[in-house]
């Protein structure tokens, strides 16, 4: 009887997953299905780049998987009931309900609009591909001279108001931060990162927040408001809500609680990878929603998941931090070294060259997606534990 294999989404995470768990596991033992909304893969960590108009490459699905075993479902999720292991779907066949012996959630993350006043009706987000294309429309249209606001000082927002600015000098872009602009970098990157700000124009208002978007502008929380005729809302990401729903053990922002093998601490034949997953890092500092701790841990998970079945050695690589990799428009970059747990030294890559160093980032992660069973040992193993279809969860707790 083969071990039914679920993974939920086709990020970064979820499609590295599939392809590890193709890899490790004998095809014959096993029945590996990827669940995704979507044919193609998203680079999510591009959405600044289709948003301004740059053109990414298709890659479907059924060429990145076709011969590793895994079989592609499209379909929404809609539920999930990890006490009788099924998930519910919707998709061209209409509602259908799977079962697994094994769930690898990773459904990550999306736009959060805080319930900030009139960011719902009135903001654009680039936090998926169906948003950067209505913002890739709106700024298509918008007359020279026009203002554009970016709310949000992390990683995706300098990023887009950046890109934006590059891409279409003509506009009034400004960036609205909550705290000092990059002031988690080294003293060398924020004087780069402000270099590369003033180069290009945009405007910053820093140690603010933006309490109310409107129509035609944002007001910051001393009252102040600022034109805005197209305002991007990036001020962080909220987790797909279907896990709150279960009675897995999660967070009180519906991340899954998982151990140090992306295993669910409440059920154990559930592993959740990802921007889903509240994981500790060096520090017993959580992980943050990253593509730099997503990938790995969906590394993590997949060799767990095939050394419980197999009776190998569970993994025991730490999940750890190197560097943050930020692009500031096509022709500058930022590479700011960090420590395990994520603080800023003080070395940092700046200019062209960290331009270069970013896309080759980039390169690599999707590389690694639409390659899931090139650059690994060849040997599938043989699943020698099978638990019961209703009794108890894979292997043993470890």
């Amino acid at each position: 009887m083969q071990h039914r294999i679920i993974v939920l989404g086709a990020g970064y995470t979820g499609a590295v997953a599939a392809g590890r768990l193709a890899r490790r596991l004998h095809r014959e033992d096993v029945a590996l299905t990827l669940v995704n909304a979507e044919p193609d893969f998203v680079e999510r960590v591009r959405m600044h780049q289709l948003a301004v108009g740059q053109d990414l490459r298709p890659r479907p699905f059924g060429e990145m998987f076709a011969g590793t075993g895994v079989v592609l479902k499209l379909a929404e999720v809609t539920g999930v009931d990890v006490d009788r292991r099924t998930v519910a779907v919707t998709g061209a066949d209409g509602d259908e309900e799977l079962e697994y012996d094994t769930l690898v959630y990773a459904l990550g993350s999306g736009w959060n609009h805080q319930d900030v006043p009139g960011v719902a009706e009135h903001a654009h987000e680039i936090a998926g591909r169906p948003g950067a294309l209505r913002l890739r429309e709106r700024l298509a249209r918008l007359e020279a001279g026009r203002p554009v606001v970016v709310v949000g000082g992390g990683l995706t927002g300098l990023e887009a108001a950046t890109e934006i600015a590059e891409a279409r000098p003509d506009l009034d872009v400004a960036l609205a931060a909550r705290d000092g602009l990059g002031d988690w970098l080294s003293p060398k990157g924020r004087r780069h990162l402000r270099k590369v700000f003033a180069g290009l124009g945009v405007t910053v208002h820093e140690h603010t927040a933006v309490t109310a978007v409107g129509a035609d502008r944002v007001t910051l929380a001393d009252g102040r408001t600022v034109p805005s005729a197209v305002t991007v809302w990036t001020t962080g990401f909220a987790v797909h809500p279907i896990a709150r729903a279960t009675t897995l053990e999660v967070t009180d922002t519906g991340r899954i609680v998982v151990d140090g093998t992306m295993r669910s601490v409440s059920h154990p034949d559930v592993y959740a990878i990802g921007d889903a997953a509240l994981a500790m890092g060096p520090g017993d500092k959580p992980l943050r929603m990253s593509c730099a701790s997503g990938t790995p841990s969906a590394w993590q998970a997949a060799d767990a998941i095939a050394a419980r079945l197999t009776g190998g050695k569970l993994p025991n690589a730490p999940l750890r931090y190197y560097n943050q990799c930020i692009s500031l428009g096509r022709r500058e970059g930022l590479i700011q070294y960090v420590t395990a747990d994520d603080r800023a030294v003080r070395a940092a890559l700046t200019g062209r060259v960290a331009a270069l160093y970013k896309e080759l980032v980039c390169k690599g992660a999707v590389w690694g997606v639409a390659n899931p069973t090139l650059g690994m040992p060849a040997r599938r193993r043989r699943v020698v534990r099978q638990p019961a279809r209703t009794g108890a969860a894979v292997g043993t707790p470890a």
